[in-house]
């Protein structure tokens, strides 16, 4: 095995170690989609408290990357990945064994406080730590991670259904974060994070890990250019520039929650019971052949931003989107079979993970300077929280408005295919592509960026970040 195969080899080890905040992110806040049925049961939950029991971890979510904010930047991503695991562990076993539905929902938002840190910290470190030629696909590992944990929970949920075992679905998750307690005492610290922090040598000897002797020296006098033109204060993000970067972050993050597609996911058993599926067990069955095909979508994605610009990608599968979820309106509008929503609900999904699931966490983990990325990313992340949170709050109640006045809820649907083509058209204006760049590069472009004129010129259509795509 000659040097630069260990390197790689090394970085995806480290990447599928950090991932595993991702894997529990997804897991976390899957699980419930099986367990709501018997939840709803056991508690005797209306539409309300069925948005509640769903949302109450979402909303947990929020408060994680506000802790994020001075964590990432005061301890340092990897212990912050430690803090994400506790918090996990506790929420596990809190929720395997409440009396109560106030107790469930108090431990579902401990757990939220653990999704909240690891959505940031997973694609932060992941970005941070790999090579500009290797951090699309890297950090799409922080998504595949996340999608087998989705598939997980709902395999999980579907074996535990038979017998209503709603408590051991939560418990099961306390298996995959021993793994991660365990894998964060062989990782390294981030360079990026480490060269902040005026600890060059360490940053140094972590890039010579990862990238050899000669190019780790020259990465290195790169994070402390940049570093040179960072203040690393709340004030600097809202300087020309970097604003600009900060709400390409904050929309993009909006829109992979406000989609639709999610909703699918965390209601995907209760949607597909009231289309006629069958039992509440037949109904998580069939989500899981949804869940393998967001598993085979990501395997896709591996190749899809090796291959194309980041732009392209979101673009064409945003509207991909859109069309599966007229396809769903359709099949509600005209009483179609409940399997023609299945298939309707396998091209939306399949979509969202070739395309936006991916790339938000791409762009976010990538677009911002060293100094300000930990603060820059939780704030996207808070953001990113509260429109997830208000989402599965509302959802019910949406569908259940539409199925008043219509009679089914396809209304909610052709209101989510707006928002993916308002998405496309976002994304064409102003979102600039940074593939093949690295995360110096990147930086650098928003520090130097002083007025208006190229704010404006960045938003042109063009979705250029430098003279090439790299």
């Amino acid at each position: 095995m000659n040097q630069t195969t260990t390197q790689t080899t090394y970085l995806y080890l480290v990447s599928f170690v950090a991932a595993v905040g991702g894997f529990l992110f997804g897991y976390d806040l899957s699980i419930i989609s099986g367990a709501l049925p018997f939840l709803t049961k056991h508690f005797a939950l209306d539409a309300a408290g069925e948005g509640w029991a769903t949302s109450s971890a979402i909303l947990g979510a929020i408060l994680g990357p506000l802790a994020g904010v001075w964590l990432a930047d005061a301890v340092g991503r990897r212990m912050t990945l430690a803090i994400a695991a506790l918090c996990f562990m506790t929420s596990a076993i809190g929720t395997a064994i409440p009396q109560t539905f106030a107790q469930f929902v108090f431990w579902r938002m401990v757990g939220g406080v653990g999704v909240g840190l690891a959505a940031v910290i997973s694609p932060m470190y992941i970005a941070e730590i790999a090579p500009a030629h290797l951090r699309g696909r890297l950090v799409t590992v922080n998504q595949l991670a996340i999608v087998i944990g989705i598939n997980l929970a709902v395999i999980a949920s579907y074996l535990l259904s038979f017998g209503g075992h709603w408590r051991w679905m939560f418990a099961s998750e306390a298996l995959p974060i021993l793994f991660l307690m365990v894998g964060l005492f062989f990782v390294p610290e981030s360079p990026r994070w480490l060269a902040a922090k005026k600890r060059g040598r360490e940053a140094l000897a972590v890039l010579t890990r990862i990238n050899g002797p000669a190019q780790a020296n020259k990465e290195l006098g790169e994070i402390q250019e940049e570093l040179k033109e960072e203040s690393g204060t709340f004030r600097e993000l809202f300087q020309p520039g970097i604003r600009l970067a900060l709400l390409i972050g904050i929309v993009i993050m909006i829109f992979s929650q406000v989609n639709g597609v999610n909703m699918m996911l965390l209601y995907g058993p209760t949607i597909l019971v009231e289309a006629g599926i069958g039992t509440t067990s037949d109904a998580i069955f069939f989500t899981i052949f949804l869940n393998l095909v967001i598993l085979v979508s990501t395997l896709i994605a591996f190749w899809l931003v090796k291959i194309f610009g980041r732009r392209e990608i979101l673009i064409g599968g945003v509207l991909v989107m859109a069309l599966g979820h007229l396809a769903m309106a359709v099949t509600f509008f005209l009483k179609a079979s409940a399997l023609l929503n299945l298939v309707a609900m396998f091209l939306a999904a399949g979509a969202f993970t070739l395309s936006l699931a991916p790339l938000s966490w791409v762009i976010v983990s990538e677009i911002f300077p060293n100094q300000i990325r930990g603060k820059a990313v939780s704030i996207v992340c808070c953001i990113l929280y509260l429109a997830s949170f208000i989402c599965a709050q509302y959802f019910p109640m949406l569908t259940e408005a539409f199925q008043k006045g219509m009679g089914h809820p396809g209304g909610a649907y052709l209101l989510f295919a707006a928002i993916c083509v308002s998405c496309a058209l976002f994304t064409w204006r102003v979102v600039p592509e940074t593939k093949g760049l690295t995360l110096e590069e990147i930086g650098l472009f928003w520090l130097k960026r002083t007025g208006g004129g190229r704010e404006q010129a960045v938003g042109s259509g063009s979705g250029q970040l430098s003279k090439g795509k790299g």
